[in-house]
């Protein structure tokens, strides 16, 4: 396992740095009542000079976690797994958000509940695992309804 600092000197609180990456305003969607799959969402900033790649991931509450994408076909919206991962090029920053490029966590094993906080591994070519805090928010990033 790599070495994971918190970086409050380097970035926001609850900002995680692993290699040269920062990861920061990770939040998961509380899921529906029911519901077999929630999202999550956070910022990768790769200041560094070597590109990396977000593979997936691990959750203690879920069987698989995996990167999707969102693509428009016609007029209709369709969520997809990157079965190559993510690419966060070298001194660029990659956001996950709904709409767009997210992680999908699917077979739960007990649904997060708004105000938790879970511990998931992301899986990075370059960086490898990196544990990191994720809040359970109710609509998404920053608690907003999305």
């Amino acid at each position: 396992m790599k070495t994971v600092f918190l970086c409050a000197a380097l970035c926001a609180p609850g900002c995680v740095m692993a290699q040269d990456l920062r990861i920061s305003d990770a939040c998961i969607r509380a899921p529906m009542p029911g519901a077999p799959v929630v999202s999550g969402y956070l910022t990768i900033t790769n200041p560094g000079p070597v590109a990396d790649r977000l593979t997936g991931g691990r959750a203690d509450f879920a069987e698989v976690v995996q990167v999707h994408g969102m693509t428009m076909d016609g007029e209709v919206m369709r969520m997809r797994q990157r079965v190559d991962g993510l690419p966060v090029p070298a001194g660029e920053t990659v956001t996950l958000q709904p709409g767009g490029d997210h992680l999908m966590f699917t077979g739960l094993n007990f649904a997060p509940k708004s105000g938790d906080t879970v511990q998931v591994t992301l899986t990075f070519d370059h960086a490898g695992p990196v544990t990191l805090p994720m809040p359970v928010c109710a609509g998404g990033p920053a608690g907003r309804v999305q």
